[in-house]
């Protein structure tokens, strides 16, 4: 089959994509955001650069995107070329038999239009993070992500939560499966940076702070403990400004990186050397950072939106649940728990690394997306 995908250029989406290189496809990708060239197998035709303009910039368009956004959506096809557009050009030019679109708000709202024209050509949806659970409640959101799961043929989750709302959203395609958003991990190789739990002395937070994330009562958590951890060392990573401020401002001993100061196999390498992992969001999908520290046998401790988390974390078996992402005191409960049950760190690692290698492996998972396109060709 002819395969265009249309995504956010992500780590999590190369390994998607390199899960095919060995099959008969073509594939293709097109640059939605425009952000520049996938750093991929080179057989992946790419569709980047395509955003020229029409008229020279106009006075007042930035407020007016700003400030009014629909009215721009509708004017803005004058003035450059449009999502719309550039994907009806690519269309045209390599007839793809199906097209995959990760992610809902950046990359399916704007070649909804185009997908309505071709009606015929099969729309996989690939739900990431908080596309459903958390603009669902927000009325602005509402219509387009219904207008999309209205046209959409095929859906791919990562979580069961997310396939049951698509449904009660009006999604009535098939549902292909439950797979992590960034496929499977290697795990040989991985286990060559993973330290026995007895020699574990880092505590590694998710530092986001935004939106969705809740780092900073992780961090007051920590704050409030400081001399029950003295013997560990915090790392917090992809920080944002308020959380690094807090801690420079506080005068804490944790060691801070910001939003794109590691790479992703340095965040791997510190998971591989922690004895806990704490995640907070008020929403998120199933967490890639959750599963990566569970396949690194950092205890996992994870804010549980929807009953996301619950579907991997057995409460007080292979992690615990942070259920009030705002709660500082019950997530220091929490913290001291884990840290003073080794018992408890030791059987979660075992049960994790059991679960990492009937769920969690390259190899399974990179089958189940090549099955995805092989029976979506049968249909």
């Amino acid at each position: 089959m002819k395969i265009l995908f249309i995504s956010m250029p992500s780590v999590h989406l190369i390994r998607w994509v390199e899960n095919l290189k060995d099959s008969e496809h073509e594939l293709f990708w097109f640059d939605v955001l425009e952000k520049g060239k996938l750093q991929t197998i080179d057989s992946v035709q790419q569709f980047t650069n395509w955003k020229n303009r029409k008229l020279p910039y106009l006075k007042g368009e930035h407020f007016l995107r700003k400030k009014f956004p629909n009215v721009y959506d509708n004017w803005n096809s004058w003035v450059e070329v449009t999502a719309n557009q550039a994907l009806e050009k690519i269309i045209l030019e390599i007839q793809p038999d199906v097209i995959h679109s990760f992610e809902m708000q950046s990359c399916s709202y704007p070649i909804l239009k185009t997908m309505n024209k071709y009606s015929s050509i099969k729309w996989i949806y690939s739900c990431w993070g908080s596309d459903l659970f958390y603009y669902q409640n927000d009325d602005s959101h509402l219509a387009k992500i219904r207008n999309v799961l209205k046209r959409v043929n095929f859906i791919h989750t990562d979580c069961y939560r997310d396939y049951h709302l698509a449904v009660k959203l009006g999604f009535i395609g098939k549902h292909l499966g439950v797979i992590p958003g960034g496929t499977g991990f290697n795990l040989e190789k991985l286990n060559d940076i993973k330290l026995p739990i007895s020699e574990r002395k880092v505590i590694l937070v998710k530092g986001y702070q935004h939106l969705f994330g809740r780092a900073l009562p992780v961090v007051k958590a920590l704050e409030s403990i400081l001399s029950s951890i003295e013997n560990y060392k915090v790392v917090i990573y992809g920080a944002h400004n308020e959380v690094l401020n807090y801690v420079t401002d506080k005068k804490l001993p944790f060691e801070v990186f910001d939003r794109h100061a590691l790479s992703h196999q340095q965040v791997l390498e510190f998971m591989g050397k922690s004895i806990i992992a704490i995640g907070n969001s008020i929403s998120d999908g199933m967490s890639n950072t959750l599963l990566e520290a569970i396949v690194m046998g950092a205890f996992p401790i994870q804010s549980n939106p929807g009953g996301v988390s619950a579907e991997i974390i057995s409460n007080n078996e292979n992690g615990f649940l942070i259920e009030n992402p705002h709660d500082i005191a019950a997530i220091t409960n929490l913290i001291v728990k884990a840290l003073n049950d080794f018992e408890l760190l030791k059987s979660a690692n075992d049960k994790n690394t059991i679960l990492a290698e009937q769920r969690l492996s390259f190899e399974f998972n990179k089958m189940k997306v090549k099955e995805l396109y092989s029976s979506f060709k049968k249909d």
